[in-house]
């Protein structure tokens, strides 16, 4: 287990902002007094946690440097990982005193170790085997491997970077990546540059074991390789694979380990680009599940009101989704290091590649984790974002004064800084006075609304004003709509005060019973919403959960809200409002933006926080909520 301080750490990490100990505590589900002792901890040894008014801050280089320290026998984490790798290398297994001494432990200690040993082999295909006082462990070579690349993984993840020499061993590496990038291109592949540094990690890790007389058998390869596809061929990745080891590592490796880089490759960085695979597929369809991908996001279309169907997006899918297989079929996911901000920042996105993800684990009888979820997102938002229109109708009145051509050239520069949907128009013409935005170079004498006062000739900061003041406007219509509809669904036997002692699914099942009490849903629905829970968390940022099922099933469109100060444990994140959202099938085109501009509406913490304190009771929900989709509301 990683230090108790070190969780302060993981939240400081991601902004270089000051956090106050109460934004730190609620995050932590902790108390400001523990952050305090948090960050006392993690001072023990030098200043990592800057403090001052403003709060807490991660000093980076500082912690950078800890990292590096070497911390012999600092955690029982440290020393299992260390006792791992050390069974992982020795043939003949080691002596329990003499590691113990090593380890600068006593005996006793390193009994206790050892059980945190066999808990960490725990599913991993290896096991610790003892005779008197010698310990070894038996396990195929291909388990060996995973283990070596899971504890690196999670000793980065902590700070301790105790398998760095493994990387630090070739620092040919970072040329080889590169020349590995050049060669998919040329050889007709997309990289995945998140699931490259993995492939990476594993041929560092090959590398190392062929060089301690450990190379991969033929039978290894058979257990370790998912099945290939019908048309896969022979391929290019293990001619490539096997010429840049030599040019950048000067060594070679044997056709067992070779064969499994390039499937690793092949399943979790690198997919056929569609013109390459047409170009090798002649007649056939580029992929063997074309057609069972089509089905999928045809229903997916038809469930959330979406356009998907078109063929390019179709076919890159099934190319990704033959990989995901792949994956799936030895619970060997690639990493997303965005799934948590694609949440956030593309909730219905994300909806959507849920629903594909929950057809396709259905169909194909496998599992489908949230980064995996988060990589068919991005597959669904690039082809909504080169499809869709770029936001509603908004008018421009553009005022300035009528001296040769000032005036007309400022119109058209506005014109030319907006998207197509705004309509920009003078401000003399009958029209103007329905305008959402007036773009002058002096402030009229009447108060204006919405108002930018640019120079005659607009700098390039003057229409970055303007195009935010677009997307203003469009923010307060759409949260003005949300308003109106939320004042619609939410009744106030719907509305619950405080969630202490209960888990996420028991604040379902609460606020499933207001919903089945109000005639709005019935137990079939509370059951799908834990279902859809389980498929992939609906925490869809640090403090907002929204718990809803896959289908459309409701009786009326509502939800019901459960608000406390103290945060429910949601899957990892810590959050205060949780809201039930039950959609009826007369509801589905209000589904996409309601959905959409709730999450939006509550990713801002100070948001949840107005909305925790102020909304005690009904009223004072509806009062809160009211404040919140104000009209210039950010």
């Amino acid at each position: 287990m990683a230090e108790k301080w070190e969780r302060l750490v993981e939240a400081l990490g991601p902004a270089d902002a000051w956090a106050t100990a109460s934004e730190l505590a609620e995050r932590l589900g902790v108390t400001t007094r523990t952050i305090r002792n948090y960050a006392a901890q993690a001072n023990a040894g030098g200043t990592i946690v800057e403090s001052g008014p403003a709060g807490y801050r991660l000093d980076r280089n500082a912690w950078a440097a800890r990292r590096a320290e070497p911390r012999r026998g600092a955690s029982p984490a440290v020393r299992v990982a260390r006792v791992i790798r050390s069974l992982i290398d020795a043939t003949d297994g080691l002596d329990v005193h003499e590691t113990a001494a090593a380890n600068h432990v006593s005996d006793s200690t390193f009994e206790a170790d050892l059980a945190r040993v066999r808990a960490r082999l725990e599913g991993t295909g290896l096991a610790l085997v003892r005779h008197g006082p010698a310990i070894t462990l038996e396990g195929p070579e291909t388990a060996r491997r995973r283990l070596l690349g899971a504890l690196f993984r999670d000793e980065s993840a902590r700070g301790m970077l105790e398998l760095d020499a493994l990387r630090a061993a070739f620092p040919e590496v970072e040329d080889f990546r590169s020349a590995l990038v050049a060669g998919l291109a040329e050889a007709g592949y997309a990289p995945n540059e998140f699931g490259l540094n993995d492939v990476l990690l594993h041929t560092a890790i090959a590398l190392d074991r062929v060089a301690r007389n450990h190379p991969l058998e033929a039978t290894d390869t058979a257990r370790a390789v998912p099945e290939p596809r019908p048309d896969a061929g022979d391929g290019p990745l293990a001619p490539l694979l096997a010429r840049l080891v030599v040019e950048h590592f000067g060594t070679s490796v044997g056709p067992a380990d070779l064969a499994h880089l390039a499937k690793l490759l092949e399943t979790r960085a690198a997919t056929r680009t569609t013109d390459a695979a047409r170009r090798g597929a002649a007649d056939r369809p580029l992929s063997p599940r074309s057609g069972l991908v089509h089905r999928i996001v045809t229903s997916a279309s038809s469930v959330y009101l979406v356009d998907l169907d078109d063929d390019d997006f179709i076919d890159r899918l099934a190319l990704h989704v033959d990989n995901l297989v792949a994956r799936a079929s030895e619970s060997s996911f690639s990493r997303n290091p965005l799934t948590s901000s694609i949440k956030a920042a593309y909730p219905l996105i994300y909806e959507l590649a849920v629903y594909i993800s929950s057809e396709l684990a259905r169909t194909e009888g496998i599992t489908v984790n949230d980064d995996e979820i988060a990589y068919i997102a991005m597959h669904v938002g690039a082809h909504l974002d080169r499809r869709r229109s770029r936001g509603e109708r908004v008018r421009v009145a553009v005022s300035a004064p009528a001296y040769h051509d000032v005036h007309t050239a400022l119109a058209e520069r506005v014109r030319g800084a907006v998207d197509d949907d705004v309509e920009v128009v003078a401000a003399g013409d009958d029209d103007a006075g329905t305008a959402d935005l007036v773009v002058a170079v002096m402030a009229p004498t009447a108060p204006v609304e919405r108002l930018v006062v640019v120079a005659p000739f607009p700098s390039d900061a003057d229409l970055e004003r303007v195009r935010a003041e677009v997307v203003l406007v469009r923010r307060a219509r759409r949260r003005a709509r949300l308003a109106a509809s939320l004042s619609r669904y939410i009744a106030p036997e719907l509305f619950v005060r405080g969630m202490r002692g209960l888990d996420r699914d028991g604040v379902i099942r609460l606020l499933g019973e207001r919903m089945i009490a109000s005639e709005v849903i019935d137990h079939t629905y509370v059951e799908g919403t834990l279902e859809r829970e389980r498929m992939s968390s609906t925490a869809f940022t640090e403090h907002l959960a929204v718990p809803h099922a896959m289908t459309m099933s409701a009786r009326r469109t509502a939800i019901a809200i459960a608000i406390d100060d103290t945060p429910v444990d949601w899957g990892g994140a810590h959050v205060n409002v949780v809201a039930l959202i039950a959609f009826a099938e007369s509801g589905r085109a209000e589904f996409q933006e309601v959905f959409d501009q709730f999450v939006e509406a509550f990713s801002e913490r100070e948001n949840v926080q107005r909305l925790v304190q102020g909304a005690a009771d009904y009223p004072g929900l509806l009062a809160e909520l009211a404040r919140l989709m104000e009209p210039h509301a950010g």
